[in-house]
């Protein structure tokens, strides 16, 4: 019998037996990870570089893409070497950083969606005192947090899951070392230390689920008694977009880890952590900057000055 003593490395999920269907995942995640680092990356320097957008929504929208970029290049990069050289493996420390990185990086943008929420009700239901309660220090206070919580958080859950002794071998069956999937693993004695942790942490997220939907429930009460239909309409523009992010991040996320033994199945699994892994960092920009004027137009400057600057490159190197 196994435990985590004698484990030096995990076997992570393979996508295809043939050799073919393993290119086509590489290139197909490939695309998706470059879409994430493109948008994201647009919408960080946009704001970046434009001093109109330097507001607390904005603040917040940088601070989100940041997260979104890290938590994808945690998971994604190591899948797709997987795939091109045709192996599994992942070293025991690799898996545990791989944890610690990816849970830090969702809870805390899960605490940064919350904020984000905070932000839209004062700017709708109390817009007299938004520069009193979201003022810079303020909003650099409440990110700070966010992504302190969010790294506290990772390091008590890590700690715990791989203190855990390893009792049914070491293939995890997920492209990534996902926390329900290592639990699997473990000796179901062991099993309970966990279960306390998890449900401490539903309390927390279901917390912030609660605090999200009153403040949507606020805002759009506020919204629909805004006379004007293009005050109505700008509102909507954006909260509908970061209401939809947090929908799609928070069902398939708390699904993940809340679902049954008995729906559980190889497919349902990898489907469901693409949905909140993969998905919103790509999703965000998308939405935000469709959604958003401001952002549209901060993006396409900074792609004109792009071009604009390699005009201006010396004939030599052109040459």
């Amino acid at each position: 019998m196994s435990n985590s003593s004698s484990i030096t490395d995990f076997l992570l999920l393979a996508f295809a037996d043939t050799r073919e269907l393993q290119l086509l995942h590489f290139w197909l995640f490939l695309g998706i990870y470059l879409a994430a680092l493109l948008g994201n990356g647009l919408i960080i320097t946009a704001i970046a570089c434009d001093h109109h957008l330097h507001t607390p929504m904005y603040f917040f929208l940088l601070n989100l893409s940041l997260l979104d970029l890290g938590s994808i290049s945690t998971t994604v990069p190591k899948a797709m070497a997987n795939s091109l050289w045709d192996t599994r493996d992942i070293s025991y420390l690799g898996c545990a950083a791989q944890v610690l990185l990816f849970l830090f990086l969702i809870s805390a943008e899960l605490y940064l969606l919350t904020i984000m929420a905070y932000d839209r009700y004062v700017a709708i239901c109390q817009p007299l005192h938004y520069g009193t309660l979201l003022g810079s220090r303020a909003c650099v206070h409440m990110a700070g947090a966010a992504w302190g919580s969010g790294f506290l958080y990772a390091i008590l859950h890590t700690a715990n899951t791989f203190s855990l002794p390893f009792c049914h071998g070491n293939a995890i069956n997920q492209f990534f070392c996902e926390i329900p999937q290592i639990l699997k693993l473990s000796c179901s004695g062991a099993y309970l230390r966990e279960a306390g942790l998890i449900v401490a942490s539903i309390c927390v997220f279901l917390g912030c689920f609660v605090f999200i939907a009153v403040s949507y429930v606020q805002i759009f009460r506020s919204v629909l008694r805004i006379p004007s239909e293009q005050g109505r309409h700008k509102a909507f523009s954006t909260c509908l977009p970061q209401l939809a992010v947090v929908s799609l991040f928070l069902s398939t996320g708390m699904f993940a880890y809340l679902k049954p033994p008995s729906i559980s199945s190889q497919s349902l699994d990898l489907v469901v952590a693409v949905l909140y892994v993969v998905v919103p960092p790509v999703l965000n920009p998308l939405i935000y900057s469709m959604r958003n004027k401001e952002i549209k137009v901060a993006i396409r400057n900074v792609i004109s000055q792009l071009f604009l600057n390699t005009d201006k490159l010396p004939f030599s190197l052109h040459t």
